[in-house]
């Protein structure tokens, strides 16, 4: 490639300039919570030189953020060892046996029998009274439960609370309060795609491993495998995840848990870089209800539904861009089916997909507008309880505009 020389001036000096700017960044990026502080100021020159002349940049830029590449992976590697360390003890082994029912002449000689499986978990300490959080899945149909911890220690642990809606549950051990050391709870809804997360759990069998990454996405909606109801604002990372990580902290930089690591997305059954932690404030909601041993109630709408697309906008007559969730059917006898919601009475097939279409669309919910049914979902699970009475704001099939007032119930289940 050939430049003049001024365009050459400009070239060197846009790639000192990113060059300078991209290390900073990356200092500024590992500047851990207690790492580098701020120092006084000197001037930095960038010089990009031609046959010409000399190009220069003056700037201010704290002394101790002038490192070599070395101290800059030192800085990097001394934050996650400190996380690894002051966390460790507060994560544990869950180990679990449950009995697996063989059925009449299923067993050896055609008896019938029972058999018992070992299966292994992760987990955190929540308080100091005893508790850990895990993930329900982990515990389900458990026969008996243990915990070990990084220390040696083992513990015999009773399940007292599970909501499968939320894949939590909370085991209790007999253990002095000050031999347990709670983890500090973060705060998952100031989660930024991009952060630095951190998950330790026991993957395959391997105690207490350490994994780093990103959060990869924020805002996700799955489901849990073990309940018909979804479970919102959950957290996507890259950090690897792989059976047996599942009820462990996901950390932050801080070593805060900002989630409670769940499920991957993979088609070999090991990570492949798609990991899903609960939200830690939607923990934060459900945990002291369990420990209190009641069930936790969530509010129930009592439709199913989906987001709106081009698709259906065409279909329905409704101008491009318009948002909401399109309700695709109504429970009878349901708090929707009490207020006259209507589902989606016809299919639209496109390229072998099928579309539902010509319901209520909610487009708002107590003021608060709904861009699909991620966010109605969002909406319900973190603004109400059953009892609650809400206003919906509906476009109906025509595009003519509605009100209804709901009074929302209890979930089937709870």
């Amino acid at each position: 490639m050939r430049l003049s020389v001024n365009k050459r001036k400009i070239y060197q000096y846009t790639l000192v300039s990113l060059g300078a700017a991209l290390a900073l960044a990356v200092v500024a990026a590992l500047a851990f919570a207690g790492g580098l502080a701020l120092a006084p100021r000197l001037n930095v020159v960038a010089q990009a030189a031609d046959g010409g002349g000399v190009l220069q940049l003056t700037s201010t830029v704290p002394a101790e953020l002038i490192l070599e590449s070395d101290d800059v992976l030192a800085t990097f590697e001394g934050a996650l060892i400190n996380v690894y360390q002051r966390t460790l003890p507060s994560v544990v082994d869950v180990e679990v046996t449950q009995r697996v029912s063989l059925g009449t002449g299923s067993g050896f000689g055609g008896e019938s029998g029972d058999l018992f499986r070992q299966g292994e978990g992760s987990g955190f300490v929540w308080d100091t009274e005893g508790h850990i959080v895990t993930n329900y899945h982990v515990v389900e149909d458990a026969e008996t439960v243990r915990v070990n911890f990084a220390d040696g220690a083992s513990l015999e642990a009773e399940v007292i609370g599970s909501d499968a809606d939320a894949d939590l549950a909370v085991l209790e051990v007999k253990l002095p309060a000050s031999g347990l050391q709670p983890l500090v709870l973060g705060d998952s809804d100031a989660l930024q795609v991009g952060q630095l997360t951190i998950a330790i759990g026991n993957p395959y069998g391997q105690d207490f491993t350490m994994t780093s990454g990103i959060v990869s996405a924020v805002g996700r909606t799955i489901p849990t495998n073990r309940s018909s109801f979804s479970i919102p604002q959950v957290i996507q990372t890259d950090a690897a995840i792989n059976p047996g990580n599942s009820g462990g902290p996901l950390l932050n930089r801080r070593g805060e848990v900002v989630g409670i690591n769940a499920m991957i997305l993979s088609d070999s059954g090991s990570n492949d870089g798609v990991g899903f932690a609960i939200p830690i404030n939607i923990a934060k909601q459900i945990v002291p209800t369990l420990i209190a041993g009641e069930d936790y109630e969530y509010a129930w709408l009592g439709i199913s539904g989906a987001s709106l697309t081009d698709e259906v906008l065409e279909a329905m007559n409704l101008a491009a861009g318009t948002q909401g969730a399109l309700i695709i059917s109504v429970a009878e006898n349901s708090p929707a089916d009490q207020a006259g919601l209507r589902g989606s009475p016809q299919v639209l097939t496109t390229a072998g997909q099928r579309y539902p279409y010509g319901g209520d669309i909610i487009t708002a919910i107590q003021g608060e507008p709904i861009a699909g049914m991620d966010a109605l979902i969002t909406y319900l699970v973190d603004n109400t309880r059953p009892g609650d009475q809400v206003t919906l704001e509906l476009v109906r099939p025509g595009g003519e505009k509605a009100k209804a007032s709901v009074t929302l119930g209890s979930r089937p289940g709870n």
